[in-house]
């Protein structure tokens, strides 16, 4: 019997609002404000949540004297497409590029996240 229904992975930030918008527009899930922080959720259970952090210091991939230590990997059907709506939302394409069946962008934060090809 498990202890928990599903983990919500909560990612630090300086704007929780900001982050919200970005990943609820990116996946099309409901953006909710709670009294300090903020979160998505996906109508099938799964979110998201965003917190303040003051004085946050962004993740400094692939470099790790500030490790990312976490990242979502999100899958898209086309990633020419994906890539597009995510620039437009407010992300930015990293420099590094390892693959060819993914993309690695940062989010307004300043996160790793990659786009995946099925």
């Amino acid at each position: 019997m498990a202890i928990a229904r599903f983990p919500v992975v909560v990612l630090d930030c300086p704007d929780p609002e900001a982050l919200a918008v970005f990943y609820g527009a990116l996946l099309d899930w409901r953006v909710e404000e709670h009294e300090d922080w903020w979160s998505i959720h996906a109508e099938y259970g799964d979110s998201l949540a965003f917190q303040k952090v003051d004085d946050f210091t962004p993740p400094q991939w692939p470099g790790q004297v500030v490790p990312q230590q976490l990242h979502l990997d999100v899958t898209v059907d086309d990633l020419d497409e994906a890539e597009a709506a995510v620039l437009g939302l407010g992300a930015r394409k990293h420099e590094h590029q390892p693959g060819t069946t993914f993309r690695v962008f940062l989010d307004p934060a300043g996160h790793p996240f990659c786009l995946c090809s099925e």
